[in-house]
């Protein structure tokens, strides 16, 4: 299991793991526990001091949706990463023991690039896909991978009073995030949640916010990772739209990226058949379908924690009308339940 003393060999591990992501990484421990107060148990394969696969497992407690094991909790990926097969079923089988003397319903994988055969675990798909593809090194041709009425957007926004900087502050990020989320009718994660983001992962993280003179109109928080970058939290003006301040805040993460040596443009997760998924694939990006996997105790039914659930339709609606300060002050205690 991963201690402080380990990090380092962790993190050397999921940096050569090519199964790993940045949401394996070490940090995540921390991050999770500091900032929603959850116990993570982070468990790796070894072979004579050597690791062969790591699994970062998050004990979610929630009173709304009940207990269970997420890998990785609050991320969009996680389960095991390894170099061989035996640590596969050997981080599975610990895993499944952790379950059995918890008090937690069920596991749950999130895009596991293990997919199991054997039926013991059940697969939810159709939901989620993901999106990337190659930044070019060339300015020029890397706005010519944009589909043309798309690149409209972005030439007119290049050629715009707009302005775009690398915020170390998170204020005007969190101003447009939190607004973004609460017109989404979804509750906010916490102030000091970003601001652990940015201590923890450090130069594998940084804030890109575009302005209209002083004015943040749009603004991203991204991650690095090998040679991808990931645009993860977004926030935006309801003027952002109008202004192409979103598409010049994307185009300006790649291009910073590629000057950086960074040559994939992960554009990450999306719920089919949204607006988000919509908007990528009129960047041109193609989906590709994400599943999660689930390791049931006997007689848990299959969850189904997901915006899409219609019994949750009449609360997001509720939430987009609640004033932002209350859903800001709120929001954090519901973002907990999640994981």
């Amino acid at each position: 299991m991963l201690d402080d003393a380990g990090a380092a060999e962790w993190d050397a591990f999921v940096a050569a793991c090519p199964q790993a992501t940045f949401f394996h990484r070490a940090g995540w421990r921390t991050v999770i526990e500091r900032s929603f107060g959850q116990h993570c148990r982070f468990l790796k394969a070894t072979r004579d001091g050597a690791i062969h696969g790591v699994l970062p497992l998050v004990l979610v407690k929630s009173r709304l949706f009940g207990t269970r094991w997420v890998s990785t909790g609050w991320c969009v990926g996680g389960s095991t990463a390894v170099d061989e097969p035996a640590a596969a079923l050997a981080l599975d089988r610990a895993a499944q023991a952790l379950l059995a003397q918890s008090p937690a319903e069920y596991i749950e994988y999130r895009d596991p690039p293990n997919p199991h055969t054997d039926g013991a675990w059940k697969v939810k798909d159709g939901i989620y896909a993901s999106f990337e593809r190659p930044i070019e090194a060339d300015e020029d041709a890397c706005l010519k991978q944009i589909p043309r009425k798309q690149r409209a957007v972005v030439r007119k926004a290049i050629e715009s009073t707009l302005v775009d900087r690398i915020d170390q502050d998170p204020t005007s990020f969190y101003q447009l995030y939190s607004l973004s989320m609460r017109n989404l009718g979804t509750p906010v994660f916490s102030r000091k949640y970003i601001k652990t983001l940015l201590e923890v992962f450090g130069p594998d993280a940084d804030i890109l916010t575009v302005y209209q003179d002083d004015r943040p109109l749009s603004s991203v928080l991204n991650f690095y990772f090998r040679d991808k970058v990931m645009p993860y939290y977004t926030g935006a003006d309801p003027e952002a739209r109008k202004l192409g301040a979103a598409d010049l805040m994307y185009f300006r993460v790649m291009r910073r990226a590629s000057a950086r040596g960074y040559r994939v443009f992960d554009f990450g997760r999306s719920k089919l058949d949204t607006g988000p998924y919509a908007f990528k694939k009129n960047w041109g990006f193609e989906p590709r379908p994400v599943v999660h996997e689930f390791f049931l105790k006997d007689g848990v039914a299959m969850p189904d924690v997901n915006p899409n659930n219609p019994k949750y339709q009449r609360k997001i609606e509720a939430w987009k009308r609640l004033p932002l300060p209350i859903a800001n002050l709120i929001g954090p205690w519901f973002g907990r339940q999640v994981g």
